[in-house]
Formats: C-alpha cells, sequence, structure tokens
C-alpha cells in the first residue's frame, strides 16, 4: 500500500491514510486502497476500527481537485459512486469505527468522517464542503449525512450553500464531533475510547450498531421490533452467559470469544 496504513494493536486496528504531500486528498488510488484494507479487517479478531490521517495538519483535506478537474459527466458519476460505495461500506462496517480528525475534514474529508459511528477531533480540526464553491455537489454522501446528523436541514443547508468552514468547536456546539482534544491527546483519547468499545461484547456490540443505524430510517414501532429481535438474538450467544456470570460474581475480569 502507497497511500493507506493499516496496524493492529490487539482488538483495534489503526487505518492511516497518508499522504501528507497532498494533505491526505481523497484521488482514486486512495479510495481503492482505503476499500482494499477495509476488506482485509480480520472481523474475528478486530473489534474497533480507527481511522485518522498522517501528519497533524489534515485528516483528509477533500477529494483530489486535481484528478477531478477533466472529468465528464459519466467519469464523475463513476467516481461519486466508487467514493459512495465505500463510505457505505464503512458506515455499515459490522464493527464500531471511530474517525480521529487530525486537522482539515474538507469535502470528502468530512464526508468519509460522516460515514463513521463516532467522531473526535482536535482543536485545529477544520470541516465543511466547499464543492458549491468548486462548481460541484458534494458527491460521497455530505448532502445525506450532514442534516441527519447534526439534526438540522436548515443548518446543513447553511453550510452546503455558503461553503463555509467550521472549526473544531463550532462542530462539537452542532454535534458533528462528540469531543475536542489537543493535537497531542486526540490519538491517546481515540485509542482509549477503541479500547474501551473493543472490551465489551462484540456480538452485542455489532447488534447495537445495527438497531441504531437501521432503526433511525424506521418508524418508531418497527424499529422496536428490529430491537427485540437483536435483543433475543444476544441470549444465543456465550458471550452473554459470561457477561452475566461475571456480574453475578461481581468480577470485573470478563472474556467476551465474540461467539
Amino acid at each position: 500500500m502507497t497511500n493507506v496504513r493499516y496496524e493492529v494493536n490487539g482488538a483495534v486496528g489503526l487505518i492511516t491514510i497518508d499522504r501528507p504531500e497532498a494533505l491526505n486528498a481523497l484521488n482514486s488510488a486512495v479510495l481503492e486502497e482505503l476499500d482494499q484494507v477495509i476488506d482485509k479487517v480480520d472481523l474475528d479478531t478486530i473489534r474497533c476500527l480507527l481511522i485518522t490521517g498522517a501528519g497533524e495538519k489534515s485528516f483528509i483535506a477533500g477529494a483530489d481537485v486535481a484528478e477531478m478537474s477533466d472529468m465528464n459527466e459519466a467519469e464523475g458519476r463513476a467516481f461519486g459512486k466508487t467514493g459512495n460505495d465505500l463510505f457505505r461500506k464503512i458506515e455499515s462496517f459490522p464493527i464500531p469505527v471511530i474517525a480521529a480528525i487530525n486537522g482539515y475534514a474538507l469535502g470528502g474529508g468530512n464526508e468519509l468522517a460522516m460515514s463513521c459511528d463516532i467522531r473526535i477531533c482536535s482543536e485545529n480540526a477544520v470541516f465543511g464542503q466547499p464543492e458549491a464553491g468548486l462548481g460541484i455537489t458534494p458527491g460521497f454522501g455530505g448532502t445525506q449525512r450532514l442534516a441527519r446528523l447534526i439534526g438540522s436541514t436548515s443548518k446543513a443547508k447553511e453550510i452546503l450553500y455558503t461553503c463555509r468552514n467550521i472549526k473544531a468547536e463550532e462542530a462539537f456546539q452542532i454535534g458533528l464531533v462528540s469531543a475536542v482534544y489537543t493535537i497531542e491527546e486526540l490519538m491517546v483519547e481515540a485509542t482509549k475510547m477503541a479500547t474501551r468499545i473493543a472490551a465489551q461484547a462484540p456480538i452485542a456490540i455489532r447488534n447495537i450498531k445495527i438497531a441504531v443505524n437501521e432503526g433511525l430510517d424506521m418508524p418508531i414501532d418497527q424499529a422496536i421490533e428490529l430491537e427485540i429481535g437483536l435483543f433475543g438474538a444476544c441470549f444465543a450467544s456465550e458471550d452473554q452467559k459470561e457477561g452475566m456470570k461475571a456480574f453475578l460474581e461481581k468480577r470485573k475480569e470478563k472474556v467476551f470469544i465474540n461467539r
């Protein structure tokens, strides 16, 4: 891999977009490598995934304008589908994915972050969807996820229409990120969160992700039925027996085997 690094630390996987000379911008090669890395994650052992960018300036500065500038309509559609398919894969990935946003998260960078389950950022993070200023719309899910995540169509449209950048504190205030840290603290806290998630019962965590992601688009009665089914399914697992046995025995140590 030239542009994407993957490391494993226990039950936590770390993906780093490593193209610092272009502020980690997404071109076709980066998207292809990221897709390949996602497919290679061992879901039997990895229980939480972290995504970040190389360096301290940029998470992902956006999709690569130099590559997009000469595209025709068909090529633009194909590029948009590639990014959308990949980000949907991340959004629906069986295990939790945390975006550790270390600087610029513009355009495709913000769209990648929004496809993750949890977003935390450094104090120097900057978010935005500048596409309209380039003569295009967001193409990797930005028009769809932003309003859903921050809960305000008005605010989402303001950001999309004006192309203005949002600093870390405002991103926290509108709910785009759940925490802001210093650049020195970011990966420490991201790893701590991922490790804590990885320590929980993995089948339960996967079922929670399904319940939240799919339930949000359902009428409440249908969503509750989904939750009931996923709740019941947990009782067929050995991890449920272990978790409740540990509780009753008042022991902190639990051995979840993902079965």
